[in-house]
Formats: structure tokens, sequence, C-alpha cells
């Protein structure tokens, strides 16, 4: 075999195995799919809110929820603080909201809502908010995780990563146009 052809043949098996690979890493980062149970889950909740006062989570019954699972020390959950920010702003008349949940400690989201002016409730899970972002679909476990759920407690849409505003907004605004709010 010409060293041409065997160039040709290692390249072709680099491709497939680089392919493979790829094929796998989405499999395992891509969020999974989610029970019926796990709205239940989380309106079973309650958390302490940044200020430490208990936040329960069957309140939100009822309401569109972007649910937003970050910390203090991820970037990218931080940049997207104040487009969902804005969002929140947007609909919060129409019975929806943006939820916080933060993957770290007290003192830290403490610290962090003082130095900023979030409208929306940001929530204190701990390590335990790992488990719910799990069950929520989040097998990885990276951050930031948002899920959106209708007001009948149903996920309609979840982004690992840092979240496109335009994507979510649409998202948001179908989901409010569909229930009449």
């Amino acid at each position: 075999m010409n060293h041409r052809r065997r160039a040709t043949l290692y390249g072709a098996v680099a491709a497939g195995f680089a392919a493979l690979g790829g094929w796998f890493a989405w499999q395992r980062y891509a969020p999974q799919p989610v029970s019926g149970t796990v709205a239940q889950l989380l309106y079973g909740q309650a958390l302490p809110d940044a200020r430490g006062k208990t936040y329960e989570l069957g309140s939100l019954r009822g309401k569109t929820v972007v649910l937003n699972f970050w910390a203090t020390w991820c970037p990218p959950c931080i940049e997207e603080m104040p487009e969902l920010a804005g969002l929140h702003r947007e609909i919060v008349a129409r019975n929806a909201l943006v939820l916080g949940i933060g993957i770290d400690t007290a003192a830290n989201v403490r610290a962090f809502a003082e130095k900023g002016e979030y409208p929306y409730p940001l929530l204190v899970a701990g390590l335990g908010g790992t488990e719910l972002a799990r069950q929520l679909g989040n097998q990885s476990g990276a951050l930031p995780y948002t899920v959106v759920i209708d007001s009948e407690g149903r996920v309609i849409e979840r982004k690992l990563g840092r979240i496109k505003l335009e994507q979510l907004r649409a998202t948001v605004l179908a989901v409010l146009a569909r229930t009449g709010a």
C-alpha cells in the first residue's frame, strides 16, 4: 500500500472515531427526557431565597416558569442573568416568571444578590439543586441549565449552556399565547 493511500485510510479511520466520540458526548450531555412526575417533585420543594426567607415552589402551580440553575462561580450563568431579568420583567404580568436556583452556598448567593438588582427570585439549593436539575433532564450536572415549564406543569424546553435570549423569549411567549396569558 502506498503512502498516500495509507494516509487517506488513517485519516478516514480517525474521522470515524472522532464522529463516534462526538455522538457519545452528545448522548451524554444532551438533556434527557423528563418524567411527568418531575413537576410534582418541583412543586413539593421549599427553598430559601437570597435573604433566607422560605420560598414554597408549590406557589408556582398554574404559572409558566423559566427555571434557571446557576452558580456564582459560573461565568456564563452570570452573563445571562441581565437577559433573564429583562425577560422576567416582560412576562411577570402574564402569570409567568423567571426563577433562579443557585447551586451554591447561601452566603455566596446572598452576597451576589446584594451586589446587583435582580427582579426575579434567587433561591439557594446548594448541591441538592444538582439532583433536581438531573431529575429535570440535566444528566451532566453542567451549568447554566434552563427549563421552561408551562402552567400545567409540563416541561416544554430545556437548554444546557448559556441561553439564546430571542429563542427562549419566543418559546415562553408561544407558551403564554397558547394558554391565553
